[in-house]
């Protein structure tokens, strides 16, 4: 099935840069008209200027997601616009780093007031107008930071909240032609360079390089098109050469049953059956039985 988006009205946050702007290019490629929002609003107009200048179709927009009012600004925006509005991307973030012991205040503030409330609002705000029209689509865009990794405290926790929201939204539109779906993506970034350097201080493990950001850019487009009409509540995980869906939180068989549980025969069970069946720490491959 050949995808497009031709017709189509995006809106990406933190399309600046990075990512966002990879996404926010190829969806104009594929046809969409697109609203290119950032914090720094000269360069989300130079992403807009340059994608008219190809000949797409595109207008900026200096929004603080970081504020709840911005989600419905945004939508009214792509009103004004474009007259319509077919998908969101939930790109825009805000990174920290630190191990535990030296995490602030403000960086969990910070952290989440963008990256999981300001995405709630932008979601909210399209979710809206979608369900009015009876078709949309919104991603979200996460992190395997979310699986645990050395000083993530602050933003792995919000990609994984974000993630816990793509499965919450997913469940609460389902069948209403509104789809969430989420984009777990590796690239190479600012934000995985302070990743690196961060590994490096601190004798953890360097992370794999990423590939640029534009090839995390095809997936989330993909989902923004007709052709993902049956995909909703997946986190597809996009990593340079591999492409595959990362699993949802869940209970792990075998489930034991006691009548009574007491201390001595949880203890029995985690010597014995459940012994197996600890789950690896990290970003990893895991085989569904």
């Amino acid at each position: 099935m050949a995808c497009t988006l031709g017709g189509k009205a995006i809106v990406v946050t933190g399309a600046g840069g990075g990512i966002g702007e990879a996404t926010a290019r190829l969806a104009a490629a594929l046809g969409a008209q697109v609203l290119v929002n950032d914090l720094n609003g000269d360069a989300a107009e130079t992403v807009a200027r340059e994608i008219r200048e190809a000949g797409g179709d595109a207008v900026s927009n200096a929004g603080n997601i970081g504020q709840w009012a911005t989600g419905q600004a945004l939508v009214a925006a792509a009103l004004k616009a474009f007259g319509r509005l077919d998908g969101l991307v939930n790109n825009a973030g805000v990174f920290r780093i630190a191990p535990l012991a030296e995490t602030t205040e403000d960086d969990m503030r910070a952290t989440f007031g963008v990256n999981v409330l300001g995405s709630t609002a932008c979601a909210q705000a399209a979710a809206r107008h979608m369900l009015a029209q009876g078709s949309g689509s919104i991603v979200n865009i996460v992190s395997g930071a979310q699986c645990g990794m050395h000083g993530l405290t602050a933003y792995g926790a919000s990609k994984g909240a974000l993630a816990t929201l793509t499965y919450t939204w997913a469940v609460e539109l389902a069948g209403s032609g509104v789809r969430v779906n989420a984009v777990s993506p590796m690239a190479n970034t600012q934000m995985s360079h302070q990743t690196r350097d961060y590994q490096t201080a601190h004798a953890v493990p360097l992370s794999a390089n990423g590939p640029p950001p534009s090839a995390n850019a095809p997936a989330i487009c993909y989902l923004l098109t007709d052709a993902a009409a049956g995909l909703n509540g997946q986190v597809v995980r996009i990593s340079g050469s591999a492409l595959t869906l990362m699993t949802h939180p869940a209970i792990l068989a075998p489930v034991l049953e006691n009548p009574s549980w007491t201390v001595d025969s949880i203890a029995d069970a985690f010597e014995g059956p459940l012994a197996i069946r600890h789950q690896p720490l990290g970003v990893v491959q895991a085989a569904l039985a």
